[in-house]
């Protein structure tokens, strides 16, 4: 009687390819690109491990965490969450640590190495300086840029000392010049140590602030070491990548000038029914037709 794997070794190679990239739980036959699983926050929450199975079906590579409490990833030790993507393979790319203080950060830097992520991102100005209007839903911060280039540097040098890289990740109200005439996010870029932190630039954020990815590359080259890449409808609502109005592919023609090392897909929320994992299949799709890969 011939083994089964004796079976296998018979095959022609495409058969066998075809064959183990669709028994392999979760692994797609092309994987590229990223997303961040605070698209899939409330499915993370459910099920953390049948979620992540999802995405790798879907065909991502790499992954943004945003979930971290006591010590754990999506309540997985750093090593076991990492063992996780290893399993499924994807990789741990970044992770946004909201919650970091000066204080706190040699904790949390050290779970995120243990959980093989390469970059930690700070996705609101730490420490106070965040400001969240509940009744109209407006994210802002305070007026002092000065501490927050401080905070900002100190928590880079810490991460470049523990082999990290740190990066800032913007949203709509740094491209607003404060009560003193300030743009913070010129202002970051200006007086922030590139040799300490760089930025996640989210594209449509900075397309809602009415300003251009372009120009900040061509003005700061190489900061922007990661994209947020997520759509804009005409209502001005998050869309499925390739689904909305912002222009692309004439930012791609500008990655190596800003620095882009990878891009990962958000989608903030979805309207008219849409489940997170079918718009983040769908921007998947609009990756490749769009030159991303």
């Amino acid at each position: 009687m011939i083994q089964p794997m004796k079976k296998m070794l018979c095959l022609p190679l495409l058969v066998l390819t075809t064959l183990l990239s669709t028994t392999s739980p979760g692994l797609a036959q092309d994987k590229y690109g990223g997303m961040t699983l605070y698209t899939l926050r409330q499915e993370m929450s459910a099920d953390p491990v049948g979620t992540l199975k999802k995405v790798a079906a879907i065909g991502y590579q790499y992954v943004e965490a945003v979930d971290y409490q006591q010590g754990k990833f999506y309540n997985m030790s750093p090593q076991a969450f990492k063992k996780q993507l290893s399993d499924l393979g994807m990789t741990p790319l970044s992770v946004h640590m909201g919650m970091v203080t000066l204080q706190n950060a040699d904790q949390l830097i050290a779970d995120v190495k243990a959980a093989g992520f390469t970059y930690f991102v700070a996705p609101v100005p730490p420490m106070g300086l965040f400001k969240y209007d509940q009744a109209t839903q407006t994210l802002s911060m305070t007026d002092n840029v000065d501490s927050l280039v401080y905070i900002l540097n100190m928590l880079g040098q810490k991460c470049k000392a523990a082999g990290l890289a740190f990066l800032y990740h913007n949203h709509a109200f740094e491209f607003e010049a404060n009560k003193n005439g300030v743009v913070p996010m010129d202002y970051m870029l200006e007086n922030l140590d590139s040799s300490y932190v760089n930025f996640q630039l989210d594209l449509y954020w900075v397309t809602k602030a009415g300003a251009d990815a372009v120009a900040y590359f061509e003005k700061y080259p190489g900061r922007f070491k990661l994209w947020h890449v997520k759509d804009m409808d005409e209502q001005g609502r998050f869309a499925p990548v390739g689904e909305g109005t912002i222009d692309f592919q004439r930012i791609l023609k500008h990655k190596e000038l800003s620095g882009m090392q990878y891009y990962i897909v958000e989608q903030d929320q979805t309207y008219e029914g849409m489940q997170p994992l079918e718009a983040i299949k769908i921007s998947h799709q609009a990756l490749k037709k769009l030159g991303f890969q």
